[in-house]
This record gives C-alpha cells, structure tokens and sequence, in this order.
C-alpha cells in the first residue's frame, strides 16, 4: 500500500483520445486512490495537487490538442504539478521536453507505474509490495480500474501493435503487441462486476489478437460469460480478424455479449487498402459484416472510414462511397487523412489538397447519416436490454446492447422510480428514432 499523511491532496486526471487511454486513465485513478489522494473533476474548485493529463497523438490536431490543453490547465492551476503520459507523449518526446508546463513526464508503456513518479515529488509517499508489471508482453496490473462519475467500466486487455498501417502512429506510440495475463484479466473483471458494473467493455489497440498462453479473445470472452449475475459485455474496437468467425458465434449465442462490433474499414477501395497496408481485402470485409449481420439479428455494426489519404483518385472515392453504401453498416466515424511525421505515408506522393479531402469527408458524413437512419428505422417496435445511466429534466436515458441511445419520458415509466432504475439493465421497446443513434423507447 501506499499512504500520503497526514493532509489530505486533491488530483484529477483527464483523457484525451481513445477508449483505451480512458482505460488507462482508470488504472491511473486507481492507484492514486491507492496513495490516499482525493479524486476531483477537472474542473473542480479545490486546490489540486497534482493534474494527469493522458494524451492522444492519432492526429495532428489531437497532438496539438493535448499540448495546448495541459497549458491551460497549468495556467488555471499554476500550484499544481502537471504529469503528462499518452501516446504524444511517446510519439513527440523532444516538444513535450521542451515544454516548461509538465514537472513529469512518464512513458506510454509505464503510466500503469505512475505512483513511482509521484513518489519524487512527495517523497513522504511511501511504498510497499506491489504487483504491477505494464511492460512485459503478457503484462498485468496490480489495481482494479476506478472510474469516478461513470456508470460503465472499462477493462484493458491488450495492448500495442506491430501491424504499421503507413499511415498509423499508434505502433510507435502503443509499442509491440503485449496482451494482458489471463488471470489478471479475470480477477479485475470479477472485481468490477462485484463493485456493481453492469457493462463491461473490453479494451486494447487491438482486442482481436489477444492471446495468453494460446487462449485468445473467442476463450477470454467465453470465460467470462461464465460468472453469474446479470450484466453486459460490450467489445471495443475490435481490428478485422476474418479468421474469427467464432467469435459471431458467440456473440449469437450468449446474451451476455452485447449485439455490436466496431470494425475499423478506412477505406472501401483495394488500391488504397493495399497503399495503407492493411492485411484484407474489401470483400473479405463484406463477407464478415455480412455473416455478423446474417446471424446476429439486429446487431450494430460500425466503422471507421478515412478519406483523403495520398493517391486516393475521384474513382477510389467512388469506389469506396458504392462499396460502404452496400454493407449493412450501422453508423460512420469519418477522418480526414492526417499527415503523420515518422510514418511511411507522410512522404507519399499525391498528397490529396485539403479542400478535396473535406468535400469528401462530407459525402461520407452524409452517406453515414443514411445508413444511421437506415438502421434506427429498422429497430421501431422491437425489443432490446439497455442499461440506465442518466436521468435528466424528466428523461431517463441510457444505451441498449445493440449501442442505440434510448430516452423514456417519466410519463411513460410504469415501474418503481428513476432512481431505482439507474445503474440496472431493463428491457426496452423502441418507438420513434430521436436523431443521430437515439430512439424514443418505452419500458417493458
């Protein structure tokens, strides 16, 4: 255990990127709880000693971002010691030494460790056995995930990547593939699902290759369908693994696992596939989608799409826009190619011109609306189990397994109160689609 004494010290941490440094960030709550620290908001109106800030380097502008807001921060705090990690961190080592803002500024692959870093600047902060090891490729943590003001949780189960898209910086920020242990794994997610989370979502640069010892995610997930109670298990971004089909299997048969799979496409066009060095082509893709779709009704299937990557012609686009247009895809999340200093793509030839690369970021933006809409019309008056998270100006609000946004008016609720049905999961009939992934739904 750790002790901080005998005043009390306030921290905070705030992510910025993906779901896998939410993750991160957890861990990082965790042993800060561990040392005796105070949890706070970012904004919050104590006195803080020491901010967190986990950055994102996937973009330029996510890059940008993170310096901009840890100066901010220190500005608003100026007595409070700014630790910076994250990939940014990894990726932009020298700018973020020049920064005078940052007091620490800890490895990517050693944020799991943070309390060692702390220790420097509390030195009364005093640490016995603990077992974390972030490093090593089969890693494990030593605390459970704590994730204040949230009602879902977060588990890391792998981390790092070699495949090195040319136009990815998460390899060099990430490192080589390292997946967590598997009793570590179990042990954190009997912990969270005793602290009462409902869902649990499964996280890592690339979930689909975990494996431990020959046990691989299809297993992982299996087991932990094992343990009782009611809850939920939610796949995070899950890169096309094609070998996998057992995993739809699964997913059809267990109605622990959530009716959803994020599949990363980025591109629609073999050529630029092919260019970005990615492993598949777009019919292997098609015939996954498919399959899921096939066998899983009314799952929800997303993906990412990046336009204006180098070499990408008016008939790449198109190509792409006719083949995205004829998945059973469930919703968009559209990118602008991003220039990327150290990866293979930022010297490319044919740099596309930013004007063309927004005009078709808004056609696919588009084409995501439709096929969004596409798929909310699909669900009017079917059922689905959602858990309840917010209620808010007479509305209780909350996702369904199948990642809709569902909002039931208090005339509408027939049973107990909203304050006995957050945090629980409810069956749910959807009525009239809201907007953009949002239904109104009645309560069974």
């Amino acid at each position: 255990m750790y002790s901080i004494k005998p005043e009390t010290r306030y921290a905070t941490a705030t992510t910025l990127g993906c779901r896998l440094n939410q993750t991160d960030t957890a861990i990082i709550f965790a042993e800060l709880k561990k040392a005796g620290f105070e949890i706070e908001k970012p904004d919050t109106d104590k006195e803080l000693s020491i901010i967190i800030i986990n950055t994102c380097a996937v973009t330029s502008s996510a890059s940008q971002k993170s310096r901009q807001y840890t100066r901010a921060l220190k500005e608003k705090y100026p007595a409070a010691k700014i630790i910076v990690t994250g990939c940014d961190v990894a990726k932009e080592k020298e700018k973020w030494h020049a920064e005078t803002c940052a007091d620490i500024i800890i490895p990517n692959t050693d944020k799991a460790n943070i309390l060692k870093y702390i220790k420097v600047l509390f030195p009364e902060l005093h640490e016995e056995d603990k077992n974390t090891d972030s490093s090593d490729r089969n890693f494990s943590f030593g605390s459970t995930g704590y994730f204040p003001f949230k009602s879902r949780a977060n588990i890391k189960i792998q981390d790092g990547c070699n495949a090195y898209c040319t136009y990815c910086i998460v390899p060099y920020g990430r490192g080589n593939p390292r997946s967590r242990q598997w009793d570590n794994t179990l042990k954190e997610f009997n912990e969270l699902l005793k602290k009462g989370y409902k869902e649990i979502i499964l996280t890592g640069v690339n979930i689909a290759t975990y494996n431990d010892k020959g046990r691989n995610l299809i297993n992982l997930c299996n087991e932990m369908c094992s343990f009782d109670g009611e809850y939920k298990i939610r796949l995070g971004s899950t890169e096309p693994q094609f070998d996998m089909q057992g995993l739809i299997e699964l997913i059809a048969s267990n109605n622990k696992l959530c009716r959803f799979l994020h599949l990363p496409l980025q591109h629609g066009s073999d050529n630029i596939l092919q260019k970005m060095g990615r492993s598949y082509k777009k019919e292997s893709f098609a015939n996954f989608v498919r399959s899921a779709t096939e066998k899983i009704p009314d799952i929800c299937i997303g993906t990412d799409i990046i336009t204006g990557f180098p070499g990408e012609t008016d008939k790449d686009f198109d190509d792409s826009l006719k083949f995205i247009s004829s998945l059973p895809i469930s919703y968009l999340h559209v990118f602008k190619y991003s220039k990327r200093k150290g990866t293979p793509a930022a010297d490319y030839p044919q740099q596309v011109h930013s004007k063309i690369s927004e005009e078709r970021r808004q056609m696919l933006s588009e084409l995501g609306e439709t096929l969004s809409k596409r798929f909310m019309e699909s669900q009017k008056g079917k059922t689905a189990s959602a858990i309840l998270e917010t209620y808010k100006k007479g509305i209780i609000s909350g996702w369904t397994d199948n990642y809709i946004k569902v909002n039931i008016p208090d005339s509408i609720i027939k049973i107990g109160n909203h304050k006995n049905l957050l945090g629980n999961i409810v069956k749910v009939k959807f009525l009239t689609p809201l907007r953009h992934r949002e239904m109104s739904a009645a309560l069974l």
